[in-house]
């Protein structure tokens, strides 16, 4: 089953500076983070507000070539979760045909946004996403703390020693 979404907003992971689109149910009673490139990021960010460019960005092209081609955007449907990886297709209709292509997240979403079409993100994905870890996974994490300590320890003065008790 899936169920439609809508963006709430974009944020940063502090762990990993990797920027995140947040869905939400329309409810606002599930959410869903999406971690996502820089790049990406911006497509959203730029679209959600309103801000234009004199020549199309990628995503814009990209809902110039449809129309053109006279093709709708159906909907956007995020249907898998495996290894920290999110899954989605485009749904499309042209020519009397309907098309399923499969893409990247937040393509897909920058896409629907630039052409008003609906986001959906399968129940199953839901559930799988709450046991995504966040932001990196615990080898990561770990070498970000152990990175962290030593550089800690290495900016230390000698004089900082005697500060410390053990």
């Amino acid at each position: 089953m899936f169920i439609r979404m809508k963006i709430t907003g974009l944020t940063i992971d502090p762990i990993t500076s990797t920027p995140i689109v947040i869905l939400k149910d329309m409810e606002e009673k599930k959410a869903i983070p999406i971690w996502i490139g820089l790049f990406e990021a911006s497509a959203i960010a730029t679209q959600l507000e309103k801000i234009t460019f004199s020549r199309p960005m990628t995503h814009d092209l990209i809902k110039d070539i449809l129309k053109t081609m006279e093709v709708e955007v159906l909907r956007v449907e995020i249907h898998d979760l495996r290894n920290n990886t999110f899954f989605a297709n485009m749904h499309l209709r042209g020519g009397g045909r309907e098309f399923v292509v499969d893409a990247r997240p937040s393509d897909a979403i920058a896409v629907a946004i630039r052409t008003d079409s609906p986001i959906y993100v399968a129940e199953s994905v839901i559930q799988k996403s709450r046991h995504v870890d966040i932001g990196a996974n615990v080898e990561d994490m770990e070498k970000l703390k152990e990175e962290k300590l030593k550089e800690f320890l290495e900016n230390l003065s000698p004089e900082a020693f005697g500060k410390y008790k053990m």
